[in-house]
């Protein structure tokens, strides 16, 4: 070789030199039958640094150690690779190895040869996936530190590359499990875990919504906690803005104030704001301050969390505006027949713990719940005369009454709403009986839906309690004796179990909205 400086003694290479942390390093195997290879490289890159980080060398003295060690290593940034070692093409074999076995596509490999005429430099780099090809009488000191600067350089990209790939994998999975959640508590808990995830970065940590528009407009500075982990769980649903330690308060403060998110020397405060004026605050504690890449990786997920945080609160507020206009309906309903609008919600109560009781699940419960109180909407129709008669109905009045449960479920099913056409099935069969003795259809047993028969026991229990217009309310002990007396005749036998399993309950929700 050309350069004086490969041939200078053993004596300047410090063993300490090569050989630091995998963290502090790079990685690099030369793979060479020759100890002199192994000798002069090492002294030559004695002192060598890249990016701040110095290279660690590995020695394999054949084809087969070479595989042995790549197989165990997965952070070698570069191999230089000999073409002839225990066999004439067992550095080629290796190349082949690394790429197609291994499918180790970031280690870097750069063939040298010392007989460049039996492994032709143009066949080779056409054939094989290899990253540069060195005659070894060509890589002088200087040659050799070019090599591991450009390699290097190119391996560190390759890395970073991956990681902005992979990071944003994580991104989506972490989206992906908060878009599927169902409520707002259950969505501020998953932001939390999936930050834990995603970083890798929570010790202590908060999630919570800023005061809403009208108290800003007041100056007045309130939130509401969503989820909270470690220290901060004592916070959970408190909504002073004083309540919170003074450096969290500070740092949302200038967060909202900024309208950015803050970094702290071992804390973040993530701020998330929607086109609708909404505000998130996240505070996040840490061992370490987060890289460029982990910062890139929480504004990209802080602008998926305030998308779907709004989304979630439009949603909401949508159910909020059905089950009000449900509430209100079914209350119009019971007001022009002179009864509570109580009722309804009552009967509403007192389904839904029957529902989760049957054991449906608990959205089936809580749809049930805002459809039970249209059960009697049919009763629009029926003339005041007969509505509000406090005697008994006479045979044709009775027939006219029966029309309700038709009428009230031709109303609702014109709708393909999942609620209203429920609310169709419960006002259509809420007067069906067990043993199909019922109107208007005269289903029997399961033919009814089970929505429909828990509307039914719900709604009798509730009206035999209450005061109407042709009776006084019934004492508790009739009640259940009636109940009981009905079981598999007028009612479903498993729902009255439950009923008088629940009694306790189903009393209290009584006691919880009176009339």
């Amino acid at each position: 070789m050309a350069d004086d400086s490969l041939f200078a003694d053993d004596d300047l290479f410090s063993e300490d030199s090569s050989v630091s942390t995998p963290e502090q390093t790079w990685r690099v195997l030369v793979a060479d039958d020759e100890p002199d290879v192994h000798r002069i490289t090492r002294m030559v890159l004695s002192g060598f640094q890249f990016d701040g980080r110095r290279v660690e060398l590995l020695s394999a003295y054949s084809g087969e150690e070479t595989r042995q060690i790549m197989a165990e290593h997965d952070d070698i940034a570069m191999v230089l690779l000999d073409v002839v070692m225990e066999e004439d093409h067992a550095g080629l074999n290796v190349a082949r190895y690394i790429r197609e076995e291994l499918r180790n596509r970031y280690t870097r490999i750069v063939l040298r040869t010392g007989q460049p005429g039996q492994a032709p430099e143009h066949e080779v780099i056409r054939t094989y996936d290899i990253n540069d090809y060195k005659d070894k009488t060509e890589l002088t000191t200087t040659k050799l530190n070019t090599l591991m600067y450009a390699t290097l350089r190119s391996y560190r990209d390759i890395c970073t590359l991956n990681e902005h790939r992979r990071g944003l994998e994580r991104v989506i999975k972490a989206s992906a499990q908060v878009f599927s959640t169902g409520a707002i508590s259950q969505f501020a808990s998953a932001v939390l875990s999936q930050v834990t995830n995603l970083l890798g970065l929570e010790q202590s940590a908060l999630y919570c919504s800023s005061s809403n528009h009208q108290d800003q407009l007041l100056g007045v500075r309130r939130f509401r906690v969503l989820a909270a982990t470690g220290e901060m769980q004592k916070l959970t649903d408190l909504e002073s803005f004083d309540s919170i330690p003074e450096h969290v308060r500070e740092g949302f403060e200038k967060a909202m104030n900024s309208r950015e998110s803050q970094y702290y020397e071992n804390y973040y405060i993530g701020y998330f704001a929607s086109e609708r004026g909404s505000e998130s605050l996240l505070y996040v504690t840490y061992h370490r301050e987060p890289s460029e890449l982990d910062k890139q990786l929480l504004e990209i997920y802080a602008t998926n969390v305030a998308i779907t945080y709004e989304n979630l609160l439009m949603r909401d507020e949508i159910i909020e505006t059905q089950r009000e206009l449900v509430y209100m309906l079914g209350e119009a309903v019971e007001k022009r027949s002179k009864e509570t609008g109580a009722h309804v919600k009552r009967v509403a109560q007192i389904s839904r713990l029957l529902a989760v009781a049957y054991g449906l699940p608990e959205q089936e419960a809580e749809l049930i719940k805002m459809a039970a109180p249209l059960h009697d909407v049919g009763k629009i129709a029926i003339p005041d005369s007969i509505l509000n008669k406090p005697g008994k109905h006479d045979a044709a009045e009775w027939n006219t009454m029966q029309t309700h449960a038709q009428i009230g479920a031709d109303i609702l099913s014109k709708s393909d709403r999942r609620i209203l056409q429920l609310a169709a099935i419960i006002a259509g069969q809420h007067h069906e009986r067990w043993d199909g003795t019922g109107y208007p259809r005269g289903l029997k047993g399961e033919q009814i839906h089970i929505a429909g028969r828990i509307t039914a026991l719900a709604d009798v229990f509730d009206a035999l309690g209450s005061k109407r217009c042709y009776k006084e309310p019934w004492d508790d002990k009739d009640i259940i004796d009636l109940i009981t007396k009905e079981s598999g005749h007028q009612f479903d036998p498993k729902l009255v179990e439950l009923l008088l399993a629940n009694l306790d309950e189903v009393l209290e929700i009584r006691a919880n909205h009176p009339d």
